[in-house]
């Protein structure tokens, strides 16, 4: 098994100073290192009924479109406000200042379905807990999540206490 931790880059002071930023893409190179985490991520989709794939945009798109392929299913992609064509159903959230809004087309998912949601990361989990909000409005079941990392130093667990969610990755400190 590989230590996923390790094929993450750290950067200090990125976007703005006391931050660190933890890259992905040097995971994303290292064809080993992606594999796994697809591995682990389609074995947890795996033991579910999943009838789609959700993937947040934008780094949540990498790993949802192969998790989709893999398990023979469709893909729906989250998007911020104004990205999707056609007709959407929007949710709006807070921010650690101010706020956003997320978008689904209103025919992604059809009452009954069970979906997973895939994202590269859980900071506070407010962008996760709107995706489960847009999923359980239109009638869909949110069967479990699954992110690369998570920030456990970050209150998230308070928004998505009741969800069933895997994360391969856990930072508990900046």
């Amino acid at each position: 098994m590989i230590d996923l931790k390790s094929a993450i880059r750290s950067i200090p002071d990125f976007p703005k100073k006391g931050i660190v930023f933890r890259d992905i893409t040097t995971l994303l190179l290292d064809p080993k290192a992606f594999v796994e985490a697809l591995d682990r991520m389609y074995e947890f989709c795996n033991k579910r009924k999943v009838d789609k794939i959700i993937g947040i945009e934008s780094r949540g798109f990498i790993f949802a479109g192969a998790l989709a392929d893999r398990l023979g299913v469709g893909l729906i992609p989250i998007r911020k406000e104004g990205k999707l064509p056609g007709e959407t159903v929007a949710e709006a959230y807070d921010l650690e200042y101010g706020s956003a809004t997320i978008e689904i087309h209103a025919d992604a998912i059809a009452p009954g379905e069970s979906v997973v949601i895939v994202d590269d990361l859980i900071a506070t989990g407010g962008t996760l807990k709107a995706t489960c909000h847009l999923v359980e409005r239109m009638g869909g079941t949110v069967s479990g999540i699954t992110v690369l990392i998570d920030l456990s130093f970050l209150p998230w667990h308070q928004k998505l206490g009741g969800y069933d969610i895997l994360s391969l990755i856990s930072y508990d400190s900046e």
